[in-house]
C-alpha cells in the first residue's frame, strides 16, 4: 500500500484515503476517538451503541417478565402512583 499525503481543510477535517477506508471498512458516520501521541495523533474507531435497538430489546424482555409474573396494567399504574408518592 502506497502512503498518501492528506491535507487538513480550513475546518480541521482530514480525508482518510479510499483504499484505507475500504480495507478497514470505514463508512460515513463512523466515530473515532483521537489520542495525542508523540509527533501526532492516533485515531481509534469506536462502535456506538444502538440505543433504540437496546431499548426495544429491554422493553421486550420486561414485557415477557410481566406476562410470566402476571403483572397487569393496573399493577403498573399502582406502582407508578406509589413511586410518585414516595418521591414527593
Amino acid at each position: 500500500m502506497e502512503t498518501d499525503l492528506v491535507k487538513m481543510s480550513p475546518k480541521g477535517q482530514l480525508v482518510v484515503p479510499q483504499d484505507i477506508r475500504m480495507e478497514e471498512g470505514f463508512a460515513a458516520g463512523d466515530r473515532f476517538v483521537p489520542f495525542p501521541v508523540k509527533g501526532g495523533i492516533l485515531f481509534k474507531k469506536v462502535k456506538m451503541p444502538d440505543v433504540k435497538a437496546e431499548f426495544q430489546k429491554l422493553s421486550q424482555e420486561i414485557a415477557k417478565q410481566f406476562q410470566k409474573q402476571k403483572v397487569s396494567p393496573e399493577d403498573v399504574s399502582e406502582a407508578v402512583k406509589w413511586a410518585r408518592r414516595k418521591s414527593s
